[in-house]
């Protein structure tokens, strides 16, 4: 069966500017499908932007927490606070229609892929919630999890956990790709793969992350993708939104 290869976007929280500059990057690396791992929403100034640009990609999209929690505000099943993440997301509703909202509640929380033999889900590949963000998360959720592939998000930064055998049981590796790179999956092992975040980094590098999977040969590349910054954090200062939001983008953390 010939292979797949699919274009890994995660974290976009309404920033198109940044989704902007990855789908351009990504024309020429080619690919199959597209997956969104989760959080396109949340913080940024652009969620109908990045909802209509998600929409004309026929992309997969798994709901992260960012979703939840916006579907909470809006059927009134969540109580308002004042942090920047409820701010942020109060004020999305005001510009996403309730085709958007609609499309958003069929977003499902973990996704298995006969065809690549991978699942999907924003935090592990057994939880919306948690955090693949250490060696130690990573083996609690091989512990609980015996597929090959995992795809996931949530940490804004890319990774891949992978499995080593050795007489003593099951070691965990961790790979992080700062400034972009690629792995090759070996035959025996199990992996869980982090995209990055397209939207808002948090590994101290401000440019965009994504990757390409390439299903036939077990190869996953990290890209990073300079984008226009000012242009992001002007938008998101002229929405209102809190200076945070527009400063962090400049530092990728």
């Amino acid at each position: 069966m010939p292979g797949v290869r699919l274009l890994l976007l995660s974290d976009t929280h309404a920033n198109a500017t940044a989704l902007g500059a990855v789908l351009k990057d990504a024309e020429a690396h080619r690919y199959d499908r597209v997956v969104h791992l989760g959080d396109a929403v949340g913080y940024g100034p652009h969620p109908r932007e990045v909802l209509e640009m998600l929409r004309d990609l026929d992309a997969l999209c798994i709901v992260g927490n960012h979703e939840r929690m916006l579907l909470e505000y809006h059927d009134g099943k969540r109580d308002t606070r004042d942090s920047v993440v409820s701010l942020a997301l109060r004020w999305q509703l005001t510009r996403l229609s309730e085709r958007d909202i609609a499309w958003i509640r069929t977003w499902r929380d973990g996704v298995d892929d006969p065809d690549v033999g991978a699942r999907y889900r924003h935090g592990t590949p057994v939880s919306l919630d948690d955090y693949t963000d250490s060696v130690s998360a990573a083996r609690e959720a091989f512990a609980q999890w015996q597929g090959r592939l995992g795809f996931v998000g949530h940490t804004h930064i890319p990774a891949v956990y992978a499995t080593l055998n050795a007489p003593t049981g099951e070691w965990i590796k961790a790979q992080m790709f700062y400034d972009g790179g690629s792995y090759l999956v070996p035959p025996s092992t199990r992996v869980i793969l982090n995209p990055g975040s397209v939207g808002q980094p948090r590994d101290g590098n401000p440019r965009a992350s994504y990757a390409i999977f390439d299903s036939a040969r077990a190869h996953f590349e990290v890209v990073r993708v300079p984008y226009d910054i000012p242009r992001a954090q002007a938008a998101a200062l002229e929405a209102g939104l809190p200076q945070v939001l527009a400063a962090r983008l400049a530092v990728g953390k």
